[in-house]
């Protein structure tokens, strides 16, 4: 572990002298120490903070349990978000006098209601885009009440007051250590982020800074509210974690101050004037229609036990100008009617972005529902064709295979740890902006909380993203695919003290500074399945980043291009 003098140094090192995070794949021992524990130092972005997760080697017992103390702390109501800074530095000032609560560990959230109404994703694009780590999260409205009063809309949040984040896959010991710093009293301490679809498969460099999950508890965060706005501040500290009360305070103060309070409000349906160079496909249309055959054939086999797998496809755009992500999603918030947009960047990353329609799972307290997520077709203008298209997917005999292969195995997931499973409705059709799909809907009763981790690794990969059964499905696609998924298709949400919300990581993109964009989508193949429609329905599923892309160059070149294995 880094002593106090080395986390200073390491600090300070901000332009030439970098602490490299990338860890080569399957490496061990010290070669990942300081990925494990610290960001790489960011040019004007904010200070390290703690990993709050352990090593197996590294853990205390006393890290097992919760911080001492986890605390809310209420400011009075204010005009606007510039007078909201005000009362947060004054409220820092008078934290800095104080000793830190007569504990070695604890975290505080320390919040400010503002009149106005903001719209977080304003607030965070009007943030430096230098200003890393930061995350962006909008969900469904019936997860999100807050002390009984207002709704929380949506969440926006800059630095982390403690993040998560290891090489390993995602395991009880991770999620217990995000758990230490949660409580049901204080119920908007969130820690958000997301996991690797699979953590198993090599990684390639675009997706090295996430590790395999990667969660953080903002330093500031900005909640939108139904009936106003709040502007908050977290401190984290855990001597065992060499991160003390000092070291909190300082980082909060230093990412403070590169937080703007002039908020401007950005336009959401105008589409950005980005010129394409060039499209990559990765598996090209010759590739794929190969792939999707191959898949046939073994689902087909007398003794094969495959009846789904999901075959996805990776789209690199190359544009003249960089890509704003906040740009995109800002305007894929337009069409995210019943769906989650998320964004989440770790420091010296590629942002994360998605408009996806499919929940993973929604938890409060021992309550929890589910859903199952299949078959697709596209919307139409006319009433009566859309109508006409409604009734094509709801009685296709290939979807229904596909769907009912999903909410099945979700039904059986539930099944092993709830009192009750309900399944309510049994089949519909859930209409989006431009898609349709087919529905239904899953609760139950937990036996107990800490059932929570066993629903979300059990849960993930669902046949929606991975297929049935699911051993033989990863098996397929680590042999077919030549891409690496990251977090697409992976859980993407967060977890609270009483409550958790995880979505699907599709519809999906992963956007670099001088690189472009890597756009990712899926599709269930199943008998009956055709690689000309399956194709079709990636680019529809596309579709939604694409058209943020339509004015081209006259010589521009659209390539598929086939990587070897």
């Amino acid at each position: 572990m880094a002593t106090a003098t080395l986390h200073k140094w390491l600090t300070h090192l901000t332009n030439t002298k970098q602490c490299s995070n990338i860890v080569p794949h399957g490496s061990k021992g010290q070669q990942s120490m300081l990925f494990l524990h610290y960001h790489r130092p960011v040019w004007q972005g904010c200070y390290l903070s703690m990993n709050g997760c352990r090593e197996p080697q590294h853990q205390y017992a006393r890290t097992r349990n919760p911080v001492g103390i986890i605390e809310t702390r209420t400011l009075a109501p204010v005009a606007s978000p510039a007078m909201a800074m005000y009362s947060l530095n004054m409220a820092i000032s008078e934290l800095k006098s104080e000793a830190p609560f007569g504990t070695p560990s604890g975290i505080v959230r320390v919040e400010v209601p503002i009149e106005e109404q903001v719209e977080a994703i304003d607030w965070l694009q009007s943030q430096n885009h230098l200003l890393l780590p930061r995350c962006f999260f909008f969900g469904r409205k019936h997860s999100y009440c807050f002390n009984g009063e207002e709704n929380l809309v949506s969440v926006a949040g800059v630095g982390s007051a403690v993040f998560f984040s290891q090489p390993h896959p995602f395991s009880h010991w991770d999620w217990i250590s995000i758990r230490r710093f949660l409580s049901e009293r204080c119920p908007l301490i969130r820690a958000y982020g997301a996991i690797r679809f699979n953590a198993k498969a090599k990684v390639s460099s675009e997706w090295l800074a996430f590790g395999s999950f990667y969660f953080m508890i903002p330093q500031v965060e900005f909640n939108e509210l139904e009936g106003g706005s709040m502007l908050t501040i977290t401190i984290a500290w855990d001597n065992d974690l060499s991160w003390t009360w000092e070291n909190a305070i300082s980082a909060l103060q230093e990412t403070l101050c590169k937080v703007s309070s002039s908020i401007m409000k950005f336009p959401k349906q105008t589409t950005p004037p980005t010129l394409i160079l060039s499209s990559h496909n990765i598996p090209n249309k010759v590739d794929w229609d190969l792939a999707v055959n191959r898949a046939l054939q073994m689902i087909e086999q007398n003794d094969s036990l495959l009846t789904k797998v999901v075959l996805a496809r990776s789209t690199r755009v190359v544009p003249t100008a960089d890509i704003d992500p906040l740009a995109w999603l800002s305007c894929l918030k337009v069409e995210g009617e019943n769906a989650y947009q998320f964004l989440l960047q770790p420091p010296n990353a590629p942002a994360f972005i998605g408009n996806t329609p499919e929940q993973l799972f929604h938890r409060k307290c021992l309550h929890i529902t589910s859903e199952a997520l299949a078959g697709t077709r596209a919307r139409r203008a006319s009433q009566a064709l859309d109508h006409q298209i409604e009734l094509d997917l709801l009685t296709s005999p290939k979807d229904d295979i596909e769907f009912t292969i999903v909410r099945d195995t979700i039904r059986r997931k539930l099944e092993a740890v709830c009192e009750k499973v309900v399944i309510k409705p049994e089949k519909m059709i859930r209409k989006l902006s431009r898609i349709q799909h087919l529905f239904a809907q899953l609760s139950g009763t937990l036996r107990s909380e800490e059932d929570e981790f066993e629903i979300l690794s059990s849960l993930h990969p669902s046949p929606a993203v991975c297929g049935f059964p699911r051993e033989e499905a990863q098996r397929l696609i680590a042999e077919t695919e030549v891409f690496d998924r990251g977090m697409y298709a992976g859980p993407v949400g967060w977890f609270g003290g009483g409550e958790s919300e995880f979505a699907v990581g599709i519809r999906s993109a992963l956007v670099e500074k001088d690189v472009g964009a890597f756009i990712y989508a899926g599709t269930g193949i199943v008998e009956g399945s055709s690689p000309y429609l399956e194709w079709d329905e990636l680019e529809l599923k596309t579709s939604q980043f694409t058209k943020l892309l339509k004015l081209d160059l006259p010589q521009r070149q659209k390539v598929d291009c086939k990587l070897a294995p």
